[in-house]
């Protein structure tokens, strides 16, 4: 058994154990402990060593410094390109700006992790919905809770449509890929921001275009990067993207979000999990000013 697979299999049973492990109540543990993160993470520098992989993503947006060699040129302006999907996760993957908190390892597959966001909502913010919004198997989203929402853009001629298949064509194989990133912080308040309001898309200049992207929330960060979600904990992701992440958090009304949930185009109806937060320098690229 090479070094590979011995990592990968020790990985398997401390996932094993700590998802399938109960507590005296008989409940699921709420988090999982620091070796299985650190576990994942070995796996991952195991698994892209040496073969190629470009630099990934999450990362924390304040280490600006990376050793990854590969190099890709920026996609196009967002405005220059279609707008393909839009999907969001529970808590934001990325780290820095308004969002530097961290929810703690999770489950260890993606699920109550990554960070929340730091500043204050009012009680009345807080007051609970009649039922879990968005929800799924991992539970729903309730008040002050923070998602990091994928605007995913594809300079194929493509439109939006469910998932990251619907950034790719059968006429450009590889398409460069964009992500306008904005972290959002749910409220029971009908005065915030409409979700509906800031996933509409149409037609601009052109392009697909989703019309209502923040723009007060800062100067995004732009830098190379992949694909992210849970399923790249112990792998690297093939696909090169060019992100912006915004540094500022907005607030959303968490009924519009509900609401959205329960029908749009791209067939999201709950929070993805969070990719690890990626710390290997050599699976980071530089960020430049």
């Amino acid at each position: 058994m090479n070094n590979k697979d011995l990592v990968l299999l020790v990985t398997a049973v401390l996932v094993s154990a700590f998802v399938n492990a109960k507590d005296k109540h008989g409940e699921q543990p709420q988090q999982v402990a620091d070796q299985l993160i650190a576990q994942q993470r070995e796996a991952l520098a195991v698994q892209t060593k040496n073969q190629g992989y470009g630099p990934q993503s999450p990362r924390d947006l304040n280490a600006i410094s990376g050793a990854n060699p590969i190099i890709f040129s920026p996609a196009p302006a967002y405005t220059q390109m279609n707008l393909c999907n839009i999907h969001f996760h529970k808590n934001a993957e990325h780290r820095g700006g308004e969002f530097t908190q961290y929810a703690g390892n999770g489950d260890g597959a993606g699920y109550q992790g990554g960070y929340l966001y730091t500043g204050q909502l009012s009680a009345a913010d807080l007051q609970p919905v009649d039922q879990p919004v968005c929800p799924s198997q991992h539970g729903g989203l309730a008040p002050g809770d923070t998602i990091e929402v994928h605007y995913v853009h594809s300079t194929a001629a493509v439109g939006p449509g469910p998932t990251l298949g619907a950034c790719l064509s059968d006429a450009i194989g590889n398409p460069q890929l964009r992500v306008e990133t904005q972290v959002y912080v749910l409220a029971n308040n009908n005065k915030a921001l409409d979700f509906g309001v800031l996933s509409q898309h149409g037609m601009t200049g052109g392009f697909h275009q989703a019309l209502h992207i923040p723009a007060n929330t800062g100067v995004p960060v732009q830098y190379a990067g992949s694909t992210t979600g849970p399923g790249y904990n112990e792998k690297g992701s093939p696909l090169q993207v060019t992100w912006r992440v915004r540094p500022k958090v907005a607030t959303v009304d968490i009924n519009s979000l509900g609401t959205w949930c329960t029908d749009n185009v791209f067939n999201e109806d709950h929070a993805h999990g969070v990719r690890n937060l990626v710390l290997n320098p050599d699976l980071l690229s530089p960020i430049t000013p």
